[in-house]
């Protein structure tokens, strides 16, 4: 018994001819789509490779890393490199002249607090500034000549090893002091400056706007390491998980160079010399840390006659292992710091 149904076979496969240009149609927008979000990603993650390649985002990781990293690890200081040391001569060149430029076409301004006192202040901090910043700059010579220039450890004098430390020691109760005086300073700038009791604008335009900007500038100073900590801890690893590409790694995928590993200074190991270095050092530093005393690579410790390597950063590790970690990363197995740093 034959049964005719009034429904069409090609319904119940759902492949009618009025919509299959329907299902071609939305197929082909996808395929755009797809197409146009490809570039822009691969655009993303180009541009996110070169920011993680480049000098001031891995300066920037260093200053995080010796701020926030454990003692034992720490590499040398990035504030005492060149190009941030020659950053911080023309700043501090600029406040000076541009304070004593508007000092000299003021004279006529009568503010309601002593603003002039305040700038007159602020521009000696600044000239302080410049003196310790040329003693840093002529202990971190002194350093690295000593340290750098004689390939032998049995040649450095406990002498003057003792004195760089006291002159060291010195330069950091300096700072300490004047760091100190800055934010008194700040403080009270704030108070004379934003006094909404008297109306100091109109009666000294240019020296409030000038209080205003200096104020301006150490704001940003002291919001710095905040700043520093909302970039790579909130904004880098966001950026990671959406692009997929690791950021903090980006700066260490290239290996070092044969001539850039072999112009690192090395020598081979002495233990007597070495604990008689130690010893002399004991005043300047209270506790000895253990990379050392043993390779933090391999997680040997050094024996006479080995042959040694020191980086830029001061870590000494072995020259055969550390040979081949440059190779692959171009960086301190410790404190990441790279080499042209």
């Amino acid at each position: 018994m034959n049964t005719r149904y009034p429904f069409p076979m090609n319904s119940f496969c759902g492949s009618s001819p009025a919509a299959s240009p329907a299902g071609e149609e939305r197929g082909t927008v996808s395929l755009r789509n797809r197409s146009a979000r490809t570039p822009t990603s691969s655009l993303l993650v180009r541009t996110a490779m070169r920011i993680s390649r480049a000098r001031w985002f891995t300066f920037l990781r260093r200053v995080f890393h010796y701020q926030n990293g454990s003692r034992s690890n720490l590499g040398s200081n990035p504030f005492n490199s060149s190009t941030w040391m020659m950053l911080e001569f023309v700043a501090l060149v600029i406040q000076i002249s541009i304070t004593m430029f508007t000092l000299a076409i003021s004279k006529a301004e009568k503010p309601v607090w002593p603003v002039r006192i305040w700038i007159i202040g602020y521009n000696i901090g600044c000239v302080l500034s410049l003196l310790l910043l040329y003693g840093r700059y002529r202990q971190i010579n002194t350093t690295q000549g000593d340290g750098f220039g004689l390939p032998d450890l049995e040649q450095q004098r406990g002498s003057e090893e003792s004195s760089v430390c006291r002159c060291s020691i010195l330069m950091h109760k300096c700072r300490t002091s004047l760091e100190l005086f800055f934010a008194i300073w700040f403080v009270m700038g704030n108070v004379w400056v934003f006094d909404s009791r008297f109306g100091s604008y109109h009666r000294a335009p240019k020296l409030h706007v000038l209080c205003i900007s200096l104020l301006a500038w150490n704001a940003l100073s002291y919001s710095f390491p905040f700043l520093l900590f909302l970039l790579l801890c909130c904004c880098v690893p966001l950026i990671s998980t959406v692009l997929g590409y690791n950021m903090n790694m980006g700066s260490a995928e290239r290996g070092a160079s044969d001539d850039q590993i072999s112009s690192l200074p090395s020598w081979r190991y002495k233990a007597a010399d070495t604990n008689s270095e130690f010893r002399n050092n004991a005043d300047c530093n209270s506790t000895i840390a253990s990379e050392d005393l043993e390779c933090c690579i391999c997680l040997a410790k050094y024996k006479d006659k080995e042959e040694v390597r020191k980086l830029p950063c001061s870590h000494m590790f072995h020259l055969k292992c550390v040979d081949q970690w440059l190779r692959i990363i171009s960086c301190c197995p410790l404190c990441k710091q790279g080499l042209e740093s």
